[in-house]
């Protein structure tokens, strides 16, 4: 059944879009899971593995997840939306089992590698849905408000709730785990597959070249991933401060991931209960901004919420490194919460406006990779910065990105006619 049939003249809440909310709060729960509460302090305590080890592992995952994001994109255009999302799946079920039923380094640190490169689809397959879900409606925002309650949702709660059964059994944890992933598999083939538009998109680039090739033979292949190039090389108008703005927009939150937590109870001297504390009221406040200012966005357009959201992560991040007031330190997390409420639906929103006509799942995937570049790079700068400037540093840099994605937001939506950036 042809994909835009089945999403074309229907509400936001069809079954496509609560299928998507599911995959996507089941799948970032299973790694909030991994990520936080199982894996260093099994890979560490359990299984005695070194920090090399686990630091590899997570490395990994996180590389293997932004490497194959523009390969999903390019995948979703010739097999379909539903068949990639299944295969990465499968791939982040054989993942989170082989990491259940081994001990070996060299099969833990494959898991991880695995679950990365199988939760590389997740994105692009959902903000395709999401732009098929809305095309006819146009909320975006809207639903990419939604999306993002679900990402931060399953995030958060996925090591919470696990931290409540891991002392019980670790067994009885990875089945958990397994069971989630069995599930999500099962909902992805229900999802919609090709639609007319990438199929009609792949005809018109096959016939336009005259390609004898069919797409299974390696010449194909390797005809078929030129032709994507020159497409989006000819259909592609961006302005070139667009791709580091895409960096800094992740670059800033990867500096503050790696040291937040060590700041908080070194620098403030905050318990792990104000510290918990702090997140909640920050996260609560950010996931009840994004469903309201993603109708703000649909109606009103992307570019203030963008300005305000940037102009107030500088100042409220920049401040927050240099105060020693609790109660200050408080306003700060909320101002910073309110930042990302502003930005989180938004930003997605303003990145559709700027996808061409054709290839759009290939053009998803290569902006995903960009943007998810900046959580790779930013915690090695991150962790540089506070060993050798301090501990305010890397603060300070987060702050100054966002100021800088600030004035290129600025330039950027003075480039652009108002219907496309706003």
């Amino acid at each position: 059944m042809e994909m835009t049939s089945k999403l074309m003249n229907k509400r936001l809440l069809n079954p496509t879009f609560i299928s998507l909310w599911i995959i996507m709060f089941l799948v970032e729960f299973v790694k909030g899971a991994l990520i936080v509460a199982i894996l260093p302090v099994y890979m560490g305590d359990v299984l005695h593995l070194s920090a090399f080890a686990i630091g590899l592992s997570f490395s990994l995952q996180y590389i293997g997840d932004n490497l194959f994001r523009s390969p999903a994109g390019w995948l979703i255009e010739r097999i379909g939306f539903r068949f990639t999302m299944t295969i990465g799946l499968i791939f982040t079920f054989a993942g989170v089992l082989i990491i259940a039923i081994t001990s070996s380094v060299g099969f833990i640190v494959l898991g991880c590698a695995m679950i990365g490169i199988g939760s590389a689809p997740l994105w692009p397959c959902v903000l395709m849905g999401i732009s098929a879900v809305t095309e006819e409606s146009n909320n975006f925002g809207t639903a990419m408000g939604v999306i993002q309650i679900s990402s931060l949702g399953g995030t958060g709660l996925g090591p919470v709730i696990i931290n409540f059964i891991v002392s019980t059994s670790y067994h009885l944890v990875f089945w958990i785990l397994l069971g989630c992933m069995g599930l999500v598999i099962f909902i992805s083939l229900l999802l919609p597959g090709k639609s007319s538009t990438m199929n009609s998109g792949a005809e018109a680039h096959h016939s336009s070249s005259g390609n004898a090739h069919t797409p299974n033979q390696p010449k194909g292949i390797l005809e078929n991933v030129k032709q994507t190039f020159r497409h989006i090389r000819s259909n592609l108008n961006v302005s070139p401060l667009f791709y580091p703005a895409l960096f800094l927009q992740t670059f800033a939150i990867g500096l503050l991931t790696p040291v937040i937590t060590l700041f908080v109870r070194t620098e403030l001297g905050l318990s792990p209960e104000a510290y918990s504390a702090m997140l909640v009221v920050g996260g609560g406040i950010t996931v009840l901004g994004l469903v309201p200012v993603g109708k703000l966005v649909d109606r009103y357009g992307t570019k203030w919420f963008l300005h305000t959201g940037f102009l107030l992560a500088t100042v409220a991040i920049g401040l927050f490194s240099v105060m020693r007031n609790v109660p200050t330190v408080w306003i700060m997390v909320v101002l910073i919460g309110i930042s990302y409420s502003c930005i989180l639906p938004t930003w997605d929103t303003m990145i559709s406006h700027h996808l061409p006509k054709g290839e759009k799942g290939t053009v998803w995937g290569l902006f995903l990779t960009i943007q998810g570049s900046g959580m790779v790079f930013g915690p090695i700068v991150s962790g540089k910065m506070w060993d050798t400037l301090g501990p305010t540093a890397p603060f300070l840099a987060s702050a100054a990105s966002m100021g800088l994605l600030f004035v290129i937001h600025i330039v950027l939506s003075r480039q652009k006619p108002d219907a496309q950036i706003n």
